[in-house]
């Protein structure tokens, strides 16, 4: 008997194999490269990927799934089962001897935006992802300046890799069929990061712009967390900030491109002398 899905895990196993198999032509494995595979789940895309020669590094956190999937892959050895859970393993560790790996995954929705933003922080060692995510997930990631799609996590992705949606994937694909379609997407991290003194300030800048959409990036900046409130304060008051950073007060966070929210991040940061003395 197959494992059944967890409610719980947030569980939707895919099913259709024309779907698995795309997916993991969409990431084109190399014979001895380094797969990471987050939820393998029943082995759907997995089994393509071990066929594909490449060495597969799965991580599973659903013990009712590790026991199958060990029998399964058992004389190949070019697999390699981590029991951990995918918002607490170390992506770097577990990818030993190498430096680097590419990522496969099909997302559990209730943690996919979560475990996007840790491999992107450890894109040190992912190169590339090809991701399975919630549609309106793939939509907002991939939503450029002027959409209400835009929103803090856009910009994070936008600041460290080149995203792009590939295809959907209807909801029959999967069983229990969820409510909502699925499309995959695909992230290559970019080289370096924004140019700023403190990338903490820069991030902190951009949640404080989203914290009410309706808002303008005046009124937000204005209405700042205590601390980082202060230090706009400092700079003479949030018009002064932004006329410095050649943004217009009235406009809203989501028309803002990556490179807008650097030039505010850096105007408040002060000139390049402040920056070292504060560095």
């Amino acid at each position: 008997m197959l494992p059944r899905a967890k409610k719980r895990l947030g569980q939707n196993f895919l099913v259709d194999e024309t779907y698995a198999r795309r997916i993991v032509g969409a990431l084109a494995p190399r014979a001895g490269e380094t797969v990471l595979e987050i939820g393998p789940g029943r082995g759907a895309l997995t089994s393509p990927l071990v066929e594909s020669g490449a060495r597969v590094v799965a991580v599973e956190f659903d013990r009712g799934l590790v026991a199958p999937l060990r029998s399964r892959f058992a004389e190949r050895e070019n697999f390699t089962l981590v029991e951990a859970d995918a918002l607490e393993v170390e992506f770097c560790s577990v990818i030993e001897p190498d430096a680097s790996a590419r990522v496969v995954a099909n997302l559990p929705y209730n943690i996919s935006t979560a475990i996007l933003q840790r491999l992107i922080e450890r894109r040190r060692c992912v190169s590339e992802m090809v991701l399975m995510l919630q549609r309106e997930v793939v939509a907002r990631i991939t939503a450029p300046p002027g959409s209400t799609e835009r929103g803090y996590l856009t910009v994070i992705v936008e600041a460290y890799c080149e995203a792009e949606a590939l295809f959907d994937v209807p909801p029959g694909a999967f069983r229990p069929v969820p409510k909502v379609w699925s499309t995959v997407a695909r992230l290559r991290a970019r080289a370096g990061g924004p140019e700023v003194g403190d990338e903490r300030l820069l991030w902190r800048v951009v949640s404080a712009g989203f914290a009410q959409r309706r808002k303008t990036i005046l009124n937000n900046l204005r209405a700042a967390p205590g601390d980082l409130r202060a230090r706009v304060e400092a700079v003479g008051g949030a018009a002064t900030l932004l006329e410095a950073a050649g943004i217009e007060p009235a406009r809203r966070a989501e028309t803002l491109a990556l490179d807008e929210w650097v030039a505010v991040t850096r105007a408040l940061e002060g000139p390049p002398s402040v920056r070292r003395v504060q560095d």
